[in-house]
């Protein structure tokens, strides 16, 4: 059944015909596998702002803090158009509770990353265009990526991992939040965080133990910065590997000699790139049920994320 969790999306990565020619970038992984979990929200800058399609094509000249979205033939200045189209926009975003955004690489409106920005006649990809900057100015804790990025499979995990739990981060702020809920929450994503950044962890840790005096929306609000800011930082097959070695530990008087040593093993080969995270992370998923280890099976590490997604096959 789908998921009720709201992704941006530029409009035509959807299908959807609103590109300066006319034409589209359909991503089908995006319209096919994501929209069977997610609410995908369509967004064209350029169109919404009032644009025609087709339409002249346009690129980022200036400073690349500060560029003017330029038209390449007739050297019109769309700036201001733009900008003051991104601040309604981003109000409005608001409404739809996104958990996520995917944006179009190399766009002048909607590139997240490496934008060609013009200076003097020349091209350096160091930009990035102006409704995705509005994007990332307004929801500063949002997960968002390029579609031409999510061809990696470390970095499309890392994102949908980051997408998954900021939204059920927002359910735990709409429920009524409460220094008992946060100990719970920090409790059921400790093995996830310490796979991402132990040392942020530990800083989580240290929030959580003020709660008790003062869970206000200040102390929230510095969770909730941490939890983002450390899930960003990538899970290395070495974080990895000490997490599920901690989860071994758990079975230390149930495990036989040669299960110790089969899982070992396979911990191992994942360390060295030779599996996939999936295959220790089934096997310990296995004896958390058979011994009904009751902690680990409240951790949101053994499944962050649809296991339909097959993120952990690749990674």
């Amino acid at each position: 059944m789908a998921l009720q969790i709201a992704i941006g999306v530029s409009a035509c990565l959807l299908g959807e015909k609103v590109r300066y020619d006319g034409g589209h970038k359909h991503d089908s992984y995006i319209t096919g596998t994501l929209g069977t979990f997610f609410r995908l929200v369509p967004v064209c800058p350029e169109v919404e702002c009032g644009m025609p399609i087709p339409r002249e094509a346009m690129r980022l000249v200036g400073s690349p803090e500060n560029p003017r979205l330029i038209t390449v033939r007739s050297g019109v200045d769309k700036t201001g158009q733009m900008l003051e189209f991104s601040e309604r926009k981003v109000r409005e975003l608001e409404r739809e509770k996104l958990s996520g955004f995917i944006f179009k690489k190399n766009s002048p409106s909607s590139g997240l990353y490496r934008v060609k920005v013009y200076q003097d006649g020349q091209p350096a990809r160091n930009g990035s265009g102006l409704f995705a900057a509005a994007v990332v100015r307004h929801f500063p804790l949002l997960p968002v990526e390029e579609e031409g990025r999510l061809n990696d499979p470390q970095l499309r995990e890392n994102f949908l991992e980051r997408v998954f739990a900021f939204h059920r981060w927002n359910c735990f702020l709409a429920d009524k939040p409460e220094a008992g809920k946060l100990v719970a929450f920090h409790t059921a994503h400790k093995l996830l965080m310490m796979a991402h950044s132990p040392a942020i962890y530990r800083e989580m840790g240290k929030v959580v133990a003020a709660a008790g005096k003062n869970a206000g929306a200040d102390l929230f609000t510095a969770y909730g910065e941490l939890l983002m800011r450390g899930l960003a930082l990538h899970a290395t097959p070495k974080k990895n590997a000490n997490v599920l070695m901690h989860i071994m530990g758990y079975f230390k008087k149930q495990l036989s000699a040669v299960e110790k040593a089969e899982l070992l093993a396979i911990i191992d080969q994942y360390r060295n790139r030779l599996v996939p995270l999936i295959v220790p992370i089934t096997l310990l998923r296995h004896y958390v049920m058979k011994y009904e280890q009751h902690y680990l099976q409240g951790q949101v590490y053994l499944s962050p994320h649809p296991a339909e997604l097959m993120l952990r096959n690749h990674v």
